[in-house]
């Protein structure tokens, strides 16, 4: 897939995907592109700058990545250390806690994605815990 900047006759800019350069000319000559803000099929690609990846560059990513990562596991390590382990029963609590039921506090626990949908809708704030290989040894 290729993505082109695109504009119509009245400046309106977009993007859209095309199997080949091939595929856009084909799509254009049908008036299958059309601009999503005025309908206009008077279509053309906008100039592209290539994006280009360097060396510093990837280094750079890995070392956010490496840094995000191990901000992560900090922030699931700390909520293991300051929250009880509820298990399997965590949909349960939490909407208990919610509901005023029992003594607000930290749980972590178990949850099948019906479970997390149906406390998002009971308004009950739930995230995900993030799970690295090591938590498996």
């Amino acid at each position: 897939m290729i993505r082109f900047s695109l504009h119509c006759d009245h400046d309106h800019g977009f993007e859209g995907w095309f199997r080949s350069n091939d595929d856009f000319d084909q799509q254009i000559e049908r008036q299958l592109v059309t601009c999503p803000a005025c309908g206009s099929h008077k279509i053309e690609k906008a100039l592209m700058v290539p994006s280009v990846t360097t060396g510093r560059q990837k280094e750079k990513m890995a070392v956010a990545m490496s840094k995000m990562v191990t901000e992560l596991r900090e922030m699931a390590q700390k909520v293991r250390d300051n929250a009880d382990y509820v298990g399997n029963d965590f949909a349960e609590e939490a909407r208990k806690i919610h509901f005023g039921e029992v003594e607000k506090r930290g749980i972590y626990g178990e949850a099948t994605g019906d479970e997390v949908k149906s406390l998002l809708e009971d308004g009950v704030d739930v995230m995900p815990l993030p799970v690295f290989p090591e938590d498996h040894n």
